[in-house]
């Protein structure tokens, strides 16, 4: 039997929220495309709208998401305000996503590791002996 021992973590209530938000922006697949857009590089609402049959004010309210989300900044260069991606808080998602990968990844190895040890014992009957095993 395999006994498990869960390592419960300590919650940030802020870290949280701003995992919410972040989640909750990505669920929309044309913020997701935006973000793989801003991937290439920084972009105007107008460049950012191209892809889209949507009006550039539907355009602005997501970009407004992904910013209070934090997955985007906007900076000012003249006349124009390019919208940027902010990676390390795309890291940070990817490093809580990654944390509870390798959680799952360390439970299949053991039951990899327990099947293995099954399959090596041969055939057992109903009560766990082998078969032929006299008790």
């Amino acid at each position: 039997m395999i006994k498990e021992t869960i390592e419960y973590v300590i919650v940030d209530p802020f870290a949280d929220d701003r995992l919410d938000r972040a989640f909750m922006a990505l669920a929309d697949p044309v913020r997701r495309r935006m973000i793989a857009r801003l991937s290439l590089g920084p972009a105007t609402v107008n460049e950012l709208a191209d892809p889209f049959e949507i009006t550039k004010q539907a355009v602005s309210k997501h970009i407004q998401v992904l910013e209070q989300a934090g997955l985007v900044t906007r900076t000012r260069d003249a006349q124009r305000r390019p919208v940027h991606l902010n990676a390390a808080e795309l890291e940070a998602l990817t490093a809580w996503i990654d944390k509870y990968r390798l959680i799952h990844e360390q439970q299949f190895r053991r039951l990899d590791a327990l099947l293995h040890t099954i399959d090596n014992r041969g055939p057992t009957d109903g009560a766990g002996r082998q078969k032929g095993e006299q008790t």
